[in-house]
């Protein structure tokens, strides 16, 4: 966790007129500027970031990882704002450092794995867990939205549920590693789900439902801590939000601020819903199970699976249903022209999955797609 997390203005976790406060987490790879290789250099690449946007930097797990967190705000074009400014610094504090920022999933590139950083919490994950640190360094995207209290976020967390792996394969950005394609948009998906507590949320019952789960699974020994709840989506342990981290690391500040935007616009619309007294969609687990497979292993350029029936969809199809279905949300948090506009940018482009495979199709050269995804990541305009 990075500096602040998309707080509430006041007590009730919304601003006025209803409107939700959004924060991001982003993390990075640190790779070699010549092979694209994964690189134990977080300390100093820290050495190089400024001093006034050290409180928004922190190492994560792996030392060939950085994370940055912006600060909580209404607006998208703070959102934007702080992203840009602290990708830009942190890429620029990369080269003083001698490697290079990816926002990517995980490592393209083969080479040895590097350590975990010095940390006593981490020690005793490596104690308990052994080998599931999963190669080169797995990076995501957690996006925070202000709740009112954590009976409300619970219910949030219900309602959410059947929308997440739209969202998953719209962050598709980890199709290679170890030198090849994996055949996954997300490969970083199935690595990560190597970790015990990795999981959709399930359906809640209750705040003590919640909190009596997470008792039961750090007696378990999956977890060490609160901390270690890798549920897809989770109230935060600190901060009276609705933390969404299903995704990969967006290659874009574009991509970014669009997540950013959906997510909350996602978050809106299920308290739009509880506040009129719409139940939950009770999603059978082992569909949703199956639904983020599908989501990591197509992205939006392939299939995803329709929730309300079971069946297979263009993935594009059932993006096209959930925007449509947050419009009201997007409007009233004035989001809706700029989402619009991501969009299409998006449909034009393709996730990174498939804008990482592209190049890579043009050029036959794994450097190339670590080259392209660098430009990205500083916020250079996509071609």
């Amino acid at each position: 966790m990075t500096g602040q997390v998309a707080q509430a203005p006041n007590a009730a976790g919304e601003a006025s007129d209803d409107l939700l406060t959004v924060g991001v987490e982003e993390e990075f790879l640190l790779v070699d500027p010549h092979t694209g290789a994964a690189v134990p250099a977080v300390d100093l690449v820290m050495q190089q970031v400024p001093p006034e946007l050290r409180g928004q930097v922190e190492r994560e797990f792996q030392t060939s990882q950085i994370e940055i967190g912006s600060p909580p705000g209404l607006e998208l074009s703070s959102i934007r704002h702080s992203l840009g400014v602290l990708r830009a610094a942190l890429a620029d504090a990369a080269e003083r450092a001698g490697v290079r920022l990816l926002a990517i999933g995980t490592g393209p590139v083969d080479g040895p794995v590097p350590p975990v950083v010095d940390k006593p919490r981490f020690d005793r994950m490596i104690e308990r867990f052994r080998l599931l640190v999963p190669g080169p360094g797995n990076n995501g995207m957690h996006v925070h939205v202000g709740v009112p209290d954590p009976d409300t976020g619970v219910q949030v967390l219900n309602h959410v549920r059947p929308w997440l792996p739209v969202l998953h394969a719209v962050t598709t950005n980890s199709p290679f590693s170890r030198g090849e394609d994996t055949g996954y948009a997300s490969w970083r998906s199935v690595e990560w789900e190597r970790w015990p507590s990795v999981a959709p949320t399930p359906f809640l019952e209750s705040h003590e439902h919640y909190e009596r789960l997470i008792r039961q699974l750090i007696s378990s020994g999956v977890m060490l801590d609160e901390g270690m709840l890798y549920w897809y989506a989770r109230l935060s342990a600190k901060y009276p939000t609705v933390e969404i981290r299903i995704g990969d690391v967006c290659p874009s500040v574009d991509d970014a601020v669009l997540v950013a935007a959906l997510v909350r616009a996602m978050v809106a619309t299920a308290m739009h819903d509880i506040a009129h007294g719409r139940p939950a969609v009770r999603t059978d687990h082992h569909l949703l199970v199956a639904a983020h497979w599908r989501a990591s292993h197509d992205g939006l350029e392939g299939q995803g699976v329709d929730l309300t029936d079971g069946e297979l969809r263009p993935a594009w199809d059932l993006f096209d249903q959930l925007v449509a279905r947050l419009r009201p949300a997007l409007e009233r948090h004035g989001d809706l022209d700029e989402v619009t506009d991501l969009v299409a940018g998006l449909r034009r482009h393709g996730t990174g999955a498939a804008r990482q495979r592209a190049v890579f199709a043009r050029t036959g050269k794994l450097v190339d797609v670590v080259q392209d995804v660098a430009r990205q990541t500083r916020g250079t305009n996509r071609s």
